[in-house]
């Protein structure tokens, strides 16, 4: 049973990560055993104390949820050597059912691929190759064990020739004569239990003489080929099947198609799929950063349903969800942010309600549903609940709030207003990450009206840190926002003491001349009194998109 990912936006917050690990918890109590926790981003100081606080790890941390090679390759690989023989391969081709084998070496590294196809021309030559159909490429041990025989005299048994078939059906006299029409050394002659035509053989020093049915040989040809350096074979197969074998005792080695495709297991799966589907092979190693075959791919795989499910919580719009999450099945959605235009291919459960924090919506799902809430779980949504509503201060705070908060309390046994005091005086991202990471750990992407643009926010006690930081932080988001060619890259810095914030936003010339807030230093505005990004901050910023559309249609340009 594959995991379903319970998985907050990318750069989580308190709320996303405790929401996670919350609704999590209730699916698995509530029939969905395989519901895992998981982020997207790295936590901070302040969800690792929250996380210690309550004794409970980390999510699971995933950074692209789109399909692998890794998901519908077989890992377990069937091979062969180089050195197995074509019959023996063709063998383990049919009794597994496929159709192209890969050979590998020692190390794993796959030396080529043996097709059922190049077999088959191997077998039946073309009519004006016939006399391939008599080539004998192997090593006597080779031939022995194709054969199911025992070497009972062999010299140099494991040096590979090239040597030609005959099948000695004939009187003696026919065959002495056409034993003048080739070089002894490379002849294996097929006999049944014609002991002078053995003989005959052994005295004319041919390579190997193959008694076939089952049959001896007497002691005199036995002493008689250890003189001549002649090995002997006997086999129990008749004379027609032996001839056959013969061939097959060719190693794969010399029957490879040494020129193929291979993928990595993490690549995308739909990028080797358009690969796949261009290329001419029908089968592809996986192989890993040294090379070694860790998976086989054939066309067919490319069809399989990659079966991995998600639950997003605390966001709903795609540009702000793990990577690959629009190439697999959302489950259900569970947020209190705006709407941002998401479609699905199917019905699904979505409660998106216009509470203070989605730790609110999770703990009313264990409430209203008369689930257990474990007391550690019940601490996770209480900072959850505290962190995204400043501890019900918020201007997104709502009554359903105050009366989740308050059974948090009593089943977690914690105190709201003492562990909010704790929580903001455990981290500040200004002190503890260079600029461009500060700047980051809690952003989110948006696109309004056919532009792009990101919010990060910062809360902090004062604004001290971040003055003395301000000229590499305002020239970090400069970079971002050139990196990701936004239209505006912004970042809010809450006091969460004095509720009240400070702006800071890289962006055109002509997009900061509609902000109308105080400018209290160049490109940092003061905001008394806003501290929520969703209901305060981004309808303001929705405002100035508007206002901002309206110069452009004015005529000028946008600058920078």
């Amino acid at each position: 049973m594959s995991e379903i990912l319970v998985i907050g936006h990318r750069n989580p917050d308190t709320d996303a990560i405790c929401s996670a690990i919350g609704y999590a918890e209730f699916k698995r109590r509530t029939g969905m055993p395989n519901a895992v926790a998981a982020r997207c981003g790295d936590t901070n100081e302040r969800i690792d104390f929250v996380l210690q606080t309550f004794g409970h790890p980390a999510p699971k941390f995933v950074t692209d949820v789109s399909p692998k090679v890794r998901d519908v390759m077989h890992a377990k690989v069937i091979s062969a050597t180089p050195q197995t023989s074509v019959v023996e391969a063709l063998a383990i081709m049919d009794n597994k059912n496929i159709r192209v084998l890969p050979v590998l070496d020692q190390d794993r590294r796959c030396r080529g691929l043996l097709s059922v196809f190049k077999a088959s021309k191997f077998f039946f030559p073309a009519p004006n190759r016939l006399f391939d159909s008599r080539r004998i490429l192997a090593s006597l041990r080779s031939l022995s064990r194709v054969l199911e025989a025992k070497l009972i005299c062999a010299f140099e048994p494991d040096r590979e020739q090239d040597l030609v078939l005959m099948v000695a059906a004939m009187k003696s006299v026919s065959f002495h004569a056409r034993l003048a029409n080739y070089q002894p050394e490379k002849l294996v002659v097929v006999v049944g239990d014609r002991e002078d035509i053995q003989q005959l053989a052994i005295e004319k020093r041919v390579r190997v003489v193959v008694v076939t049915g089952g049959f001896g040989v007497s002691s005199a040809i036995l002493e008689l080929a250890q003189k001549n350096e002649v090995a002997l074979i006997l086999t129990p197969h008749d004379s027609a099947t032996t001839a056959m074998l013969c061939r097959s005792a060719i190693s794969v080695e010399h029957l490879l198609r040494e020129d193929f495709l291979t993928f990595s297991a993490d690549e995308s799966l739909a990028g080797a799929r358009s690969i796949a589907a261009e290329s001419q092979f029908q089968a592809f190693p996986v192989v890993d950063e040294q090379q070694r075959v860790v998976g086989m791919l054939s066309k067919s795989d490319f069809l399989k349903k990659v079966d991995r499910q998600l639950i997003l919580v605390d966001h709903n719009e795609l540009t702000q969800a793990v990577h690959g999450a629009d190439q697999v099945e959302i489950l259900e959605i569970l947020d209190h942010h705006r709407l941002g235009g998401f479609a699905t291919g199917h019905p699904i459960l979505f409660r998106n309600e216009p509470v203070g924090s989605t730790s609110t919506i999770v703990a009313d799902c264990f409430l209203r549903h008369g689930v257990e809430l474990p007391r550690d779980i019940a601490g996770l949504l209480l900072a959850g609940l505290v962190s995204d509503t400043l501890n019900l201060t918020s201007p997104t705070t709502t009554h359903r709030d105050v009366e989740i908060l308050a059974e948090l309390e009593r089943r977690s046994g914690v105190n709201a207003t003492e562990f909010t005091d704790k929580l903001f005086r455990s981290g500040s991202v200004l002190v503890s990450k260079p600029a461009a990471q500060a700047i980051t750990a809690d952003c989110k992407e948006y696109t309004e009206g056919g532009h792009h643009f990101s919010v990060s926010q910062i809360e902090e006690l004062g604004f001290d840190t971040f003055w003395k930081r301000r000229d590499e932080v305002q020239a970090a988001l400069a970079s971002y926002r050139d990196l990701h060619q936004y239209l505006f890259a912004a970042l809010f810095v809450t006091d969460v003491v004095q509720q009240k914030s400070l702006l800071l936003v890289a962006a055109p010339k002509k997009f900061l001349s509609v902000i109308h807030y105080p400018l209290v230093a160049p490109g940092v505005y003061e905001m008394e009194g806003v501290v929520s990004r969703k209901k305060q901050l981004l309808p303001y910023l929705s405002s100035l998109m508007v206002r901002f559309s309206s110069t452009l249609e004015t005529g000028g340009e946008e600058g920078n």
